[in-house]
């Protein structure tokens, strides 16, 4: 940990000096990436008792009020898949003259696709910057999402948007595309994450002419494409001829809800582990590995907004713990909402 820490130390000095001061994460910007990137997640220390003089508790406590609305990244089997085969496809395509290989990731809406997709990213760039770490002006991740309704220039626009390059009214397509691939080229990109692929229907013109320019890019940019999106066997982006040379091309990873099991018990082990409240007693939430499952239905994205906002009231109404009835008491999404209620 310390040799990476030191290798990286002069990449992670130009973004602190070059990073937008506003301090948002906009993932589908250059800076805000790199924010996202340089972020260790490394949760708060909890001493004993918290500072009594009312200034430092504030502090305090607004440090861990923002550690609960992120929590640490859990390493499920479906992130490791994703940056296993991801990574390997970024060594099988690094000399590709053509035919570059991608990889899907498919499933339904909460079950961390997202979050899959970006630790691909994070990895991918923290590994290049070992490599050359004082390569500033490299970009080896570019992460886009897909409009609603995507056409060709909305998807080309993105990319030059999270490059920083300006586009203009008058702007046409060729010059977008050149000044992206340039970029791209340029600045040694070894990977392109293309999220909620599933607004790409090839079932329309726009649609078409929308992944017709992402496999254009694919074939200009020297870099491994990764799409994720909802349901995208049922989406349309793999069906007729355009959808079958997708088919032929990119690798597919399905996430799903996790069942109850060892898998289940060990992520919410590890949630409850990073869990930075006074009070709280280590192990409620395996010991509640049951009542979990139900109300979230096993999806993880219901489960880490659930708990992530039953700790924000613990700290905030002074209780400074979870229980069966604090996160009773939580609303969660609409559709968990409408799984049958766990017996009390």
């Amino acid at each position: 940990m310390v040799t990476r820490r030191r290798t990286l130390d002069p990449w992670r000095r130009w973004v602190a000096d070059t990073a937008d001061e506003t301090g948002v994460r906009q993932l589908t910007t250059l800076s805000g990436w790199r924010r996202f990137v340089l972020d260790d997640a490394v949760p708060p220390d909890l001493p004993t008792a918290p500072p009594a003089d009312p200034s430092g508790r504030r502090t305090y406590d607004e440090a861990r009020l923002a550690h609960h609305s992120r929590l640490v990244v859990i390493s499920t089997s479906a992130i490791r898949q994703v940056i296993t085969q991801g990574r390997r496809l970024t060594y099988i395509n690094r000399f590709a003259d053509f035919g570059r290989g991608g990889l899907i990731i498919s499933g339904p809406a909460r079950t961390g696709k997202t979050t899959a997709l970006t630790q691909l990213g994070k990895t991918t760039e923290l590994v290049h910057y070992q490599r050359f770490p004082h390569a500033h002006t490299d970009i080896p991740t570019i992460y886009i999402t897909t409009p609603p309704a995507a056409t060709h220039r909305m998807i080309a626009v993105e990319f030059a948007r999270f490059l920083g390059l300006p586009v203009f009214g008058k702007s046409n397509m060729t010059d977008i595309v050149e000044a992206v691939c340039g970029v791209c080229v340029d600045a040694r990109t070894s990977l392109v994450c293309v999220d909620e692929i599933h607004n790409i229907s090839l079932t329309t013109r726009h649609g078409a002419e929308a992944s017709d320019t992402l496999k254009y890019f694919a074939e200009r940019i020297p870099a491994t494409f990764v799409y994720a999106g909802i349901d995208v066997e049922r989406a349309g982006l793999l069906s007729g001829p355009r959808g079958e040379q997708i088919a032929g091309r990119f690798g597919m990873i399905r996430t799903s809800a996790f069942p109850p099991g060892h898998e289940w018990t060990a992520l919410l082990a590890a949630v409850d582990d990073s869990l930075r409240l006074h009070q709280h007693t280590p192990g409620t939430l395996p010991d509640l590995a049951g009542y979990l499952h139900q109300r979230t239905g096993g999806m993880i994205g219901s489960l880490l907004r659930l708990i992530r906002s039953a700790a924000i009231q613990a700290i905030l109404d002074g209780s400074e713990q979870l229980t069966r009835q604090s996160l009773n008491d939580i609303n969660i999404d609409t559709a968990a909402d409408h799984i049958p209620a766990p017996n009390p």
